[in-house]
């Protein structure tokens, strides 16, 4: 089986305006292996999300070449699952927590059994096994993107793409969510493609930090996170080298916002 799991190449999106040709992506590559948690940053507006909606099928890019698994993505990839910032708009506020995480596997042809067995591991998985009856309003926004991740989860992916999740919640409830998705890579061999603004955020969860310019889009770094695997958020936030990877990334968000940063090939 390929180590790399998915392959963006010479990425390009341009969009047409009442005012001309915007450049929203100039030139984006990069790889990502398979059982990676990959962190993107960059600074606002650079098009992290144009970004993802391409890798997922959602958005025809201009030009370039997108691979999952070796495989085209011209449209939503069935082995991909999205988990969003806003969460509630994602869930079904009729139907129960456990009928939310079970509807993608639905669609499926898996029998009722082995739906129900991932849905159960699923919702144990996340922490929610007490919740399944309950209707999403009835729980809390960290618990209602926790059953977002749930329906992910369940639903087996072979990659897992994250929009600034956890952007809309408290940071005692995104501590716990960070901590949430560092155990479902670990113990789990998740692959994770989590896109954040959030500097620190990206430096605890990833393996990499994928740095981007402003736009129009490049990568300005890849960076490798050489923290350990097992990561607290009180011990390893008081780390050096997790003050020095943290000042690095922020300097070079910094640099992009001034447009100081040279691509390699200028």
């Amino acid at each position: 089986m390929p180590d790399t799991l998915l392959e963006v190449e010479n990425l390009k999106k341009v969009y047409e305006s009442s005012t001309g040709v915007v450049e929203a992506i100039g030139d984006i590559s990069f790889t990502m292996r398979r059982g990676e948690l990959v962190c993107i940053v960059g600074p606002s507006g650079c098009g992290k999300t144009t970004l993802l909606k391409c890798i997922a099928g959602l958005l025809a890019p201009t030009s370039g070449r997108i691979e999952l698994d070796g495989v085209g993505v011209t449209s939503p990839p069935p082995s991909m699952a999205l988990v969003f910032q806003e969460y509630g708009r994602s869930l079904y506020p009729w139907l129960t927590v456990r009928a939310n995480v079970e509807l993608p596997l639905r669609h499926t042809a898996l029998a009722k059994d082995d739906r129900a067995r991932l849905v159960d591991d699923a919702l144990r998985a996340v922490g929610l096994d007490h919740a399944a009856g309950s209707y999403p309003w009835q729980l809390s926004g960290g618990m209602q993107q926790r059953v977002a991740i749930a329906r992910a989860v369940a639903y087996q992916p072979e990659v897992l793409i994250m929009d600034e999740p956890f952007a809309a919640v408290d940071a005692q409830t995104r501590a716990d969510l960070e901590d949430l998705v560092r155990t479902l890579h670990r113990e789990r061999g998740m692959s994770i493609l989590f896109v954040t603004h959030d500097i620190d955020e990206s430096v605890y969860l990833g393996e990499r930090v994928i740095v981007l310019s402003k736009s129009p889009t490049w990568v300005q770094e890849d960076l490798p996170i050489d923290l350990a695997p097992e990561r607290d958020q009180i011990a390893t936030r008081a780390l050096p080298r997790f003050t020095e990877l943290r000042t690095h990334v922020y300097e070079q968000i910094q640099r992009a916002k001034r447009g100081e940063a040279v691509r390699p090939s200028a």
